[in-house]
């Protein structure tokens, strides 16, 4: 179930970082300055990717630590017996376990190193356009 789980978590992860950039773009298209336009979009997305990650980690704590409630017990008396533990727990808990603690550090590497990244490819876009602009200059006045 591991395997399931980093599945999930890269879906969660790319979805957050594909919004982030496509949010990036658009505020550039609107004639905002890269490095405004980087801030701004993650001040936007930052909630609602610390709200998607924090929803997931606490929902999935209990399946982690294999919280069960008896229901056949619950309908009749109206007692749950919470009890940690069982056979869930050796099915479900790698895959909780792995989002749980995939998600926390994907949720810092979509916030910090994308927008990072993103800056640093427009720079290095920014200098071999230069290059290639002084390059074909300089070979522009040596022709004929």
């Amino acid at each position: 179930m591991m395997g399931v789980g980093i599945v999930a978590l890269a879906g969660i992860v790319v979805r957050n970082g594909i919004l982030l950039v496509e949010f990036t773009d658009l505020l550039r298209e609107q004639g905002m300055p890269t490095r405004e336009a980087i801030v701004e979009a993650g001040k936007t997305r930052m909630p609602p990717v610390l709200l998607t990650a924090s929803a997931t980690i606490l929902g999935l704590i209990p399946l982690a630590f294999g919280l069960n409630i008896d229901f056949a017990s619950l309908l009749p008396t109206g007692n749950p017996k919470f009890f940690l533990g069982g056979d869930s727990v050796a099915f479900w808990g790698p895959r909780s376990w792995t989002m749980i603690f995939g998600l926390s550090f994907a949720t810092f590497l979509t916030l910090i190193l994308v927008p990072v990244m993103y800056l640093s490819s427009e720079k290095l876009k920014e200098k071999t356009a230069s290059i290639g602009a002084r390059i074909s200059g300089k070979t522009a006045n040596t022709r004929p």
